[in-house]
């Protein structure tokens, strides 16, 4: 008698999301499973419970991954490299006001104490990064502040998008340099277009997909859009 083998590959890449911060920042630990190295993307807070995320998925973290200069999203992030000997990616440099002003929003919000840096590597529309052997396309998506970006895994179909679109809402855009129309052209030209199957893990809140969003979302759906024109 035979048997089939019906064990699924193992993916290339594997997620974890870590909810940071008392604003609940969905910090995500992503790694290559070939090598087991991998990378933060927005490390926001809360270092011990990052550091014991990696420790337990037996990860070596190579890199931190930045979408925005937002205290919840980057707000540990330079403690962070420091502490793990690894550099900074990301994001665009249209937000390098908002991480130089890393301290002010700290003490704004009553958070702990966070430290400005700056990144090793500025990133720009249409660049990659890499974790491991994995290679991620990065898309400049403005709007929530000017030098928000995106991750996107083509080859599991997976985005982490920030703060720019969320299960059902969309960014704020009433911060400093934030500007609607340009979220707006950001989700329908730079992420719609990687398809409807792309499934995404946003900045707070559950994930969804970007053919869920286009369907449903009151901001940026399909018939939402068509009503704005």
């Amino acid at each position: 008698m035979s048997t089939q083998d019906t064990s699924r590959p193992t993916p290339p890449i594997q997620v974890t999301i870590v909810p940071v911060t008392p604003f609940q920042q969905n910090c995500s630990l992503v790694w290559c499973t070939r090598t087991m190295r991998g990378a933060f993307i927005d490390a926001g807070g809360d270092i011990d419970q990052l550091l014991a995320a990696a420790e337990q998925h037996g990860v070596q973290i190579e890199k931190l991954l930045v979408t925005h200069g937002h205290l919840d999203h980057c707000g540990v992030t330079a403690e962070l490299a420091e502490k793990l000997g690894v550099p900074i990616e990301g994001p665009h440099e249209d937000d390098l006001f908002w991480i130089e002003g890393l301290e002010h929003q700290a003490k704004s919000y009553g958070f702990p104490p966070a430290r400005s840096f700056v990144p090793d590597r500025w990133l720009h529309d249409n660049d990659t990064v890499t974790v491991g052997e994995q290679t991620f396309q990065v898309r400049h998506c403005p709007g929530h502040t000017p030098g928000h970006v995106i991750f996107y895994h083509e080859g599991v179909k997976l985005a982490f998008v920030g703060d720019v679109l969320f299960q059902g809402s969309i960014g704020r855009t009433d911060f400093p340099k934030g500007n609607l129309e340009d979220l707006v052209n950001a989700i329908t030209t730079r992420l719609w277009p990687l398809g409807d199957d792309v499934h995404f893990v946003p900045g707070h809140g559950p994930m969804s997909t970007f053919g869920q969003e286009r369907r449903s979302n009151p901001f940026v759906s399909d018939s939402a859009l068509r009503q704005r024109a």
